[in-house]
């Protein structure tokens, strides 16, 4: 009986950074499209949605402020997930997707500060103000800095690695706090509007603009990631080449 009989389902084994190249380099193209598509959608869908009869014309800036805001919070989750696999389970990819993931998170981040802050213009008469959910959120984007740096300053592999996952899984402690600071404390963003356990507060003219445009987003981080995640692996691959060649011509008589 052949190996490949013999193991079912073999080749979806992602702990094998060969079979992850082969299947992300099949994926990566379809999540690009599926995203560009939803994206052309989405897009169409929110200039052509109604204004809302208090803010105008200004929540359109709502389709891509509001994705932004979820995914920087997805990445960190993320990251989370990929610091237990590095932690507890060790598994060889998990220190590869919490690298690849932060720079990612940092700038969905970063544009959802200043997309925030667009909106908050006109909204609140002010670029920014110190209340819980924007304080999070920008102890969020800190934290994505604070990973990269940490992950780029130290030289052993497996330290970093380590101490990457650590603070990461400290870290999330904020996830929550940006989540139901609305709910905990008296802010001037409005509670949560999509993500309720009555059902959506938006009308449907106004949410499925929204939902069409966090598809395309995610489906753009994720192949964002995938990539990322490829470039990574390749680099630590061509890094353990040039040390297995400078190794062989230390051992190499003159």
């Amino acid at each position: 009986m052949s190996e490949t009989t013999a193991r079912p389902g073999r080749w979806i084994d992602l702990a094998n950074p060969t079979r992850f190249l082969a299947l992300s380099a099949w994926l990566t193209p379809w999540l690009a499209g599926l995203s560009a598509l939803a994206l052309a959608i989405g897009l169409y869908l929110a200039f052509t949605a109604p204004e809302d009869y208090q803010q105008g014309i200004t929540v359109r800036i709502m389709y891509i402020h509001v994705p932004f805001a979820w995914l920087a919070m997805m990445c960190y989750s993320l990251m989370a997930l990929s610091a237990i696999g590095t932690l507890v389970w060790r598994h060889p990819l998990a220190d590869v997707s919490l690298k690849a993931a932060a720079p990612i998170g940092a700038v969905f981040t970063a544009l959802a500060l200043v997309t925030g802050s667009i909106w908050g213009k006109p909204m609140w008469g002010a670029w920014w103000v110190w209340d819980a959910r924007l304080t999070s959120v920008f102890v969020l984007f800190l934290m994505y800095l604070g990973i990269i740096a940490l992950t780029r300053a130290l030289d052993d592999p497996a330290r970093s690695a380590r101490a990457a996952a650590i603070i990461t899984l400290v870290g999330f402690i904020n996830i929550p706090i940006i989540k139901f600071s609305v709910d905990w404390w008296n802010t001037l963003h409005q509670p949560a509007s999509v993500l309720r356990l009555d059902g959506p507060t938006i009308h449907p003219s106004l949410l499925w603009p929204l939902l069409v445009m966090a598809l395309g987003f995610t489906a753009l981080f994720f192949t964002l990631h995938l990539s990322a995640m490829r470039t990574e692996i390749l680099r630590r691959r061509v890094m353990a080449m040039r040390y297995i060649a400078a190794r062989r011509a230390e051992r190499k008589p003159v």
